[in-house]
């Protein structure tokens, strides 16, 4: 899967899967079911770090988890999650981290917001990295937004999002994440584009649809929002195998003469 195949998608409609991954063996499970994309999400700071949000994700953290990912990735583009503070502060900081992302092995970067960071996008874009933005709830906004809420609602926020949208194609944005905005919104948006939109919580008419790994496969359920669906349920199958491991052991059971040399 490359960016020209993403645009392709969208032309010949063709929906596109999109997941989070965040090391080699999670990352080879992923690839083998024939998922397209592989996000390494900053979300890594809530599903394997136990933070309450992102923000505390540092670059380092993120270039490290993505050359585990992207090491083990041989077909499913892997796009890198720009933490906060990564971009923001200035144009040139931008660059040499988006830079850094490709050299760990991303094929390319995933940022939030819209027209304010409109600049940025196109000067990453300039320098051969693909950009994938980020509307609608962004997490990195988390503050700003008094918790993670829908956006979007107002005719006046839903006017803003679809500029902000067409302020980062302009800028030459390959895709945008949209998260946690009403559907009919999403249906605007993604009809106004000629580049893909992948949903999260944004209805069923996006261009793609991209959930966190955890929750899909039911590890993670301290907090599970409306628009996750899990596919499996690991975190009771672990528990019942974990508990039937210390019982056996605990009775002597385990190992028996069949785990044991001789």
């Amino acid at each position: 899967m490359t960016v020209p195949d993403l645009q392709k998608c969208k032309r010949d409609r063709r929906k596109i899967a999109v997941v989070t991954a965040y090391d080699a063996l999670f990352a080879r499970i992923v690839e083998q079911a024939g998922i397209d994309v592989i996000l390494v999400g900053d979300s890594l700071g809530v599903v394997v770090q136990g933070k309450s949000n992102t923000l505390s994700v540092t670059m380092e953290e993120m270039l490290y988890h993505t050359k585990l990912v992207a090491g083990a990735a041989q077909r499913s583009l892997v796009i890198g999650d720009m933490p906060f503070l990564s971009y923001q502060v200035s144009q040139e900081e931008a660059l040499r981290n988006a830079g850094r992302f490709i050299q760990a092995g991303a094929h390319a970067v995933k940022l939030e917001g819209g027209a304010a960071v409109a600049d940025r996008v196109s000067a990453i874009v300039k320098i051969g990295v693909p950009v994938m933005g980020h509307l609608g709830m962004t997490p990195q906004s988390v503050h700003q937004y008094g918790g993670y809420k829908v956006q979007g609602k107002g005719k006046d926020r839903a006017q803003q999002l679809l500029e902000d949208a067409q302020a980062l194609e302009a800028s030459g944005a390959m895709g945008i994440v949209l998260e946690a905005i009403p559907a009919g919104l999403a249906k605007t948006v993604t009809e106004a584009l000629t580049i893909p939109t992948i949903g999260i919580g944004a209805g069923p008419h996006c261009d793609g649809q991209v959930l966190v790994l955890y929750d899909l496969l039911g590890l993670f359920d301290e907090f599970v929002p409306k628009f996750v669906k899990p596919y499996a349920h690991l975190k009771v199958d672990a528990l019942q195998a974990l508990r039937r491991y210390k019982e056996e052991v605990e009775q002597g059971t385990f190992p028996s003469d069949s785990e044991s040399y001789h």
